[in-house]
């Protein structure tokens, strides 16, 4: 595959195995996230294990000017992304009128908005040389309001949406939008979003499938042209069971299984 990816939170969890199934298959990696030490600690194993290339870009998306950074970036070092994957992102847990609003808007930041910034510089380079694709991480959260994480659950549903509205604009062009959309995965998330006691978490029938099985079946959908990727089959009973129930209902199972 002589192609190249950039892929953004690939310093840990999902991101770090997205990174390792494209370099698996021979792409040139572009790795964003703020650990550089880490960054460079991946880049030389990702080197050495698949003889690609991977350069490291050290980027805060909170920042409103990080993807404009991150694309001239690519540009001085004359890199086509063929790939752009939009892994990076946080959660915060809590009643929305206790919660800390910079941590919220810092979310917004990262989730929606240079999730945004960065697909719409890369995409129209793809667009131009006709081909390409974007696979945006977005979750099963998804598919449902989310009290007691509001904002978390919110901007999921605002990256499948825009990921699913620009799959039906890319039909045709040579380029694929994927949504993956991942339940509860064994990262590093729960601890950065303070949920690690939720009954989400702690009494999920099968356990949280890892981060490199998510990685896996996102990455081969991906490559199928899949619009939406939901890894697990429980993951997909529930969403199913979500869009078949009454919203109120909804609300009320999601609020007990965000509690304590």
């Amino acid at each position: 595959m002589d192609k190249t990816a950039l892929i953004t939170g690939a310093s840990s969890g999902i991101g770090y195995e997205l990174a390792k199934c494209f370099g698996a298959d021979g792409a040139n990696l572009v790795l964003v996230a703020r650990d550089l030490v880490r960054l460079n600690q991946i880049a030389s194993q990702l080197q050495s294990s698949f003889k690609v290339s991977a350069k490291v870009i050290a980027a805060d998306l909170s920042r409103a000017i990080a993807p404009a950074e991150i694309y001239r970036e690519t540009e001085r070092a004359s890199l086509a992304i063929d790939y752009l994957v939009n892994n990076a992102g946080f959660g915060t847990g809590g009643a929305f009128v206790e919660t800390d609003l910079q941590t919220e808007l810092d979310m917004m930041q990262v989730n929606m908005v240079s999730l945004v910034h960065l697909t719409k510089l890369y995409l129209q380079d793809m667009r131009r040389r006709g081909s390409g694709g974007i696979l945006n991480v977005a979750s099963t959260a998804a598919f449902q309001p989310g009290p007691l994480m509001s904002i978390y659950y919110a901007s999921k549903a605002f990256v499948l949406s825009f990921t699913e509205a620009i799959a039906n604009e890319l039909r045709g062009t040579g380029i694929a939008a994927t949504a993956l959309c991942p339940g509860p995965t064994a990262t590093d998330f729960q601890r950065r979003a303070h949920v690690e006691h939720i009954r989400l978490i702690k009494s999920s029938p099968m356990g949280m499938m890892t981060a490199s099985e998510v990685a896996r079946i996102g990455y081969r959908g991906f490559l199928k042209g899949k619009v939406i990727v939901i890894p697990g089959l429980m993951n997909k009973i529930g969403v199913q069971s979500v869009r078949i129930s009454p919203r109120a209902a909804v609300r009320r199972v999601t609020r007990k299984l965000q509690e304590g």
